[in-house]
């Protein structure tokens, strides 16, 4: 099995991001797009979209790349930065990218805009750890 077929069985068995309507739309060594339109039962009191379904986004996107050593990977830790609000019915669109691996540990950035206008929303970076095959 290659490892971006590791990736994607990964990816075929996250209930999580399927519940949210995330769609891969690549998938290459080091890099990622995810896309996730924004419902009605996504946003909060302000009428925005929650800050935790947009970590979520972003961490769905980080592990798609980080898993694409072909072997067990999971977060270390991450921080999020928002810039920008989206509302009921725009489309996020999540771009991963690995920025370094070292040994059993990397980094990867993950930005998230909103698809209308391109306007970014948030930064993400993500710490990884291979645990295991």
């Amino acid at each position: 099995m290659s490892d971006l077929d590791f990736v994607r069985r990964m990816w075929a068995e996250d209930g999580a991001s399927r519940g949210l309507g995330m769609v891969l739309e690549t998938l290459e060594e080091g890099r990622a797009v995810v896309r996730m339109p924004v419902r009605p039962d996504m946003v909060n009191g302000h009428r925005i979209v929650h800050g935790g379904l947009v970590f979520t986004l972003a961490d769905s996107t980080f592990a798609l790349v980080c898993n694409g050593v072909g072997r067990t990977t999971v977060a270390a830790g991450a921080d999020i930065t928002f810039v920008a609000s989206a509302t009921e019915g725009d489309v996020l669109r999540a771009e991963g990218v690995e920025r370094a691996a070292y040994g059993r540990s990397g980094l990867t950035d993950v930005q998230v805009r909103r698809e209308s206008d391109g306007a970014v929303v948030a930064e993400f970076r993500g710490r990884s750890r291979t645990v295991g095959r």
